[in-house]
């Protein structure tokens, strides 16, 4: 049940948070609140006694002390993007989410080191403008980066497109700053690209969703910017091909490539009947591969390599057919293709998401046979598969049959259709999340298919660190 609103008005915490920083930044009517308690997918929806908007990290750490003494559950929330329900508040009304959104500044850039130092509210975006500005790459890059922030970047540990040359945004990351469960500020914001003083605090943090301190600042690599990037669409008969095309950029590209993304028939047709005015410059085919290079000497380079590669895949049977980018508005509607395909599906109906992780060299053969398996246990079901091929990252998600309603077919085959496609993946070795987080939404799954060790260890440092599990609670470790 939840609590009721004029009874959070009132509540002696609200009341605390009101004198700490402000009335004006403590939400207790509902339409105030409602944006902050429905996930992005609306597959999850809770009730809070507050939201609290601090606009400091000592405001926040302030907040933290005030739950630690009323005894009050703290729900970070960053934009609000997540696909995992790990930024949800429970049904109970007796959490109160912490929105760091108006931690919003960019301290510093220092385009000597390639360094940024910003404030976990910051949106995605806007890191990347400012990094621009300064003559430097923000390489992080992802569908919501319009209203994503830093600071959920980083405790989901996020992918995106460019994982493959820059890693994930662990590996983008060089220092951090943390309230406590205990409402303590830890300055580890350092710009060092080597530190072996004792253990690596940043990487406990980074990717723990929030359940064992609150990230409120990060400081950031930046890169040179590229001389020239090339965009290319390639359709290939099957995912096989595509993964043979894969190894052929990497060998004609070296690091230079810095994307390589696969989309099925079925996730552009979704694209093209959603939003008809796209235009897609190849043929349907069963597979189409978007390959993104960054080249660091000149645009006649970048075209060059790009060619040849495209001529050897032709010459190899990899690739049917190919369009590459002839400027930077061809090259944004090539990666509009790609990124329009989440709200495409969205928009067709709720559906069943994956994000699995495989080595590459099993996702041809995971697709097929999984593909196979679920049309043999759920005939009619359409398989959505799209993601990130160069570093094995799938998103396979799973659609009703025609003329059956998705909240039916999920209410009847959700656990079943999840418990096929993990046991695929895991018996390939795979990842049941690879860049969306455990959340809510996977904790059950991951409970199951987790070794005991390692559930022991996670424990062992959720309550080192947040003993009165306050932080987060029921999201990542079942309680």
């Amino acid at each position: 049940m939840s609590q009721p609103a004029e009874t959070s008005r009132h509540h002696p915490f609200v009341d605390a948070c009101r004198t700490a920083i402000g009335a004006a930044h403590v939400l207790t009517d509902p339409h105030d609140t409602a944006p902050y308690v429905t996930d992005w997918r609306r597959r999850y929806t809770g009730a809070t006694l507050a939201v609290l908007c601090p606009s400091s990290a000592e405001e926040v750490a302030a907040l933290v002390r005030l739950a630690v003494e009323h005894r009050i559950v703290i729900v970070p929330q960053g934009g609000n993007t997540g696909l995992a329900g790990g930024a949800t508040p429970d049904s109970s009304g007796k959490q109160a989410v912490l929105s760091l959104k108006r931690l919003n500044r960019i301290r510093d850039i220092d385009p000597h080191n390639n360094t940024i130092t910003v404030e976990a509210g910051v949106v995605l975006a806007e890191v990347q403008a400012r990094a621009q500005e300064a003559g430097r790459l923000f390489p992080l890059s992802l569908a919501a980066e319009g209203s994503c922030t830093i600071g959920g970047n980083l405790a989901t540990n996020a992918g995106g497109t460019g994982v493959l040359r820059y890693g994930n945004t662990r590996e983008l990351c060089l220092g951090l700053e943390v309230v406590t469960a205990q409402g303590e500020l830890w300055d580890g914001l350092r710009g060092l690209r080597k530190d072996n003083t004792g253990y690596d605090l940043r990487d406990l943090f980074i990717g723990s969703e929030g359940t064992l301190g609150v990230i409120t600042g990060a400081t950031l690599k930046l890169y040179p910017q590229p001389a020239a990037v090339t965009t290319a669409l390639a359709t290939t008969a099957t995912l096989s091909a595509a993964v043979e095309l894969l190894q052929l950029a990497q060998a004609h590209l070296g690091p230079a490539l810095t994307g390589f993304e696969a989309m099925n028939e079925l996730a552009l047709a979704l694209v093209a009947q959603q939003f008809p005015a796209l235009r897609q410059p190849l043929a349907a085919a069963p597979w189409t591969v978007l390959i993104e290079q960054s080249d660091a000497e000149n645009a006649e380079h970048a075209r060059a390599r790009f060619e040849a590669l495209l001529e050897a895949a032709l010459a190899r049977g990899c690739i049917t057919d190919a369009a590459v980018a002839a400027s930077l508005e061809q090259s944004k509607a090539m990666w509009h293709l790609r990124e329009s395909i989440p709200l495409a599906q969205s928009l067709a109906g709720a559906n069943i998401k994956h994000d699995i992780a495989l080595p590459a060299s099993a996702v041809a053969e995971f697709v097929a046979t999984t593909d196979a398996a679920l049309q043999a246990a759920f005939p009619g079901v359409r398989l959505v598969d799209f993601g990130h091929l160069g570093d094995g990252n799938l998103h396979y998600n799973v659609q009703a049959p025609d003329g059956m309603a998705p909240p039916d077919f999920l209410g009847a085959f959700e656990s079943k259709v999840n418990a096929l496609v993990y046991d695929a993946v895991t018996a390939r070795g795979g990842s049941i999340s690879a860049e969306h987080g455990i959340g809510e939404q996977k904790r059950d799954a991951l409970a199951q298919r987790k070794s005991p060790v390692a559930l022991q260890l996670m424990r062992a440092i959720k309550r080192a660190l947040d003993p009165e599990n306050l932080l987060n609670p029921g999201r990542v470790l079942k309680p």
